[in-house]
């Protein structure tokens, strides 16, 4: 995870600190990813939902992204932890791919360590966004 300027919705950060809240309370397991997550949140720039631009990752998008050195393309939904299902191309916030993706926007290269390398993914595309599609309380 990089210092670039990320944008969050207000709604996004009111649901996300609960989440870290309540998740640190009941699960130790998942500390480290909390905590990655709260980082990336106090980096974040607080929006308002309905001032969010529509080329931005919010919680419960739909984006395309292709990996930098293969070349290949994936389409994920970026999810709360409950209503993760990589079958379904959902992944959690709290898995390392999924903190990294948000608040980033069309055209950025989201980059973070996985055990034996870094990862690139340029964001082509957001297929869905819910503030776009006036879907404010997903």
């Amino acid at each position: 995870m990089s210092e670039k300027l990320i944008y969050i919705t207000d709604n996004d950060m009111k649901r996300l600190k609960e989440l870290i809240m309540v998740a640190s309370e009941l699960d130790k397991k998942d500390e480290k990813y909390l905590k990655d997550l709260e980082g990336e949140l106090e980096r974040g720039k607080v929006v308002k939902s309905q001032d969010i631009p529509s080329n931005v990752i919010t919680m419960n998008s739909k984006i395309r992204l292709r990996d930098i050195d293969t070349q290949e393309e994936m389409i994920y939904q970026l999810v709360f932890p409950d209503n993760a299902d990589a079958s379904q191309g959902k992944i959690s916030i709290l898995a390392p791919i999924g903190t990294a993706l948000l608040g980033y926007k069309v055209g950025d290269i989201v980059k973070w360590k996985v055990p034996a390398e870094l990862t690139k993914l340029k964001v082509e595309d957001i297929l869905y966004q819910p503030e776009a599609a006036g879907d404010y309380h997903l």
